[in-house]
């Protein structure tokens, strides 16, 4: 279930507001493209600036629009134990079929303090946990050793590694074995990633371009057939959707293609306009604008 082309969808904006509509278009564009799961209310999704309510609409619409097509893995992070929790608790009676944990943010807890958050949230509920390993945005990191303790526990399935360090693929592949979900959240090393034992990627390119994506999952799935040719062709995707913070720039390739307007939240805010350039001419080269 958790393995491929996941989407670490946008949400979309109007005048500031959650424009549903649009979001529920954008879902059937993963659905009618290939992608193998979508993630509301991550990182790309502007949790950090989305409100109770809004966080809770986007996995309810999620879970209705997906209708059993694809798995719906609700972003349900915080740096409060007991507010992620809550937001757990509900992904799950919404009917999301896993959930997506970061690690717990500004706080700076000790792998004991990660180990009890998790933990905490565990025993909470009883669908998928997937572990969000970022420290380029969380400041902590998780240890091996951490993680490992956490897959002991009945829901913990699998890391989202955003490391950035390929060794750990290896690492918690001897430590945990095969049946721990790895999945990179870094496009750019899926390719190695999948070659050292992931099993996909949730990905901000996938909001843009879900069949190259999905197409390039799936070659490597299948033995990494035309994966590096793939691979090759979605790099200067990936390196210009972080040429400034995610998700500003796919918001505005998104925008390019009709998707959703190029809104975001403050603190975030609009690309550049030498960077809208870029952007522009690498969708145009790729052939998807």
């Amino acid at each position: 279930m958790l393995k491929g082309s996941i989407v670490a969808l946008v949400t979309p904006f109007e005048d500031n507001v959650l424009n549903e509509d649009v979001f529920r278009k954008l879902i059937h564009y993963h659905i009618n493209n290939g992608t193998n799961g979508v993630v509301p209310g991550g990182t790309t999704g502007e949790s950090p600036t989305l409100t109770h309510d809004e966080h809770k609409k986007i996995i309810e619409i999620s879970v209705k629009e997906s209708d059993g097509k694809i798995p719906v893995i609700a972003g349900t992070g915080s740096n409060s134990t007991s507010e992620a929790v809550e937001l757990s608790k509900f992904a799950e009676r919404a009917g999301s079929d896993a959930l997506l944990v970061v690690t717990p943010y500004y706080n700076k807890p000790t792998q004991e303090g990660l180990y009890q958050h998790y933990k905490k949230i565990n025993d909470n509920v009883g669908i998928p946990i997937i572990i969000y390993n970022i420290p380029s945005r969380s400041v902590i990191d998780m240890s091996v050793e951490t993680m490992t303790r956490l897959y002991e526990l009945k829901n913990i399935k699998g890391v989202k590694d955003a490391t950035g360090d390929l060794s750990r693929v290896n690492k918690q592949l001897k430590s945990m074995g095969k049946e721990f979900v790895q999945l990179t959240g870094n496009d750019d090393n899926a390719l190695e990633f999948n070659k050292r034992g992931g099993v996909g990627s949730i990905s901000v390119t996938a909001n843009i371009a879900a069949n190259l994506c999905s197409e390039f999952q799936k070659s490597c799935r299948e033995g990494f057939k035309n994966s590096e040719e793939l691979d090759k062709f979605l790099q200067p995707i990936h390196e210009v959707m972080f040429i400034e913070s995610n998700p500003s720039p796919v918001k505005y390739a998104a925008s390019l293609l009709g998707m959703c307007n190029p809104d975001v939240r403050l603190p975030l805010v609009q690309v550049k306009e030498d960077t809208k350039k870029k952007i522009s001419d690498v969708l145009k080269a790729a052939k998807i604008l």
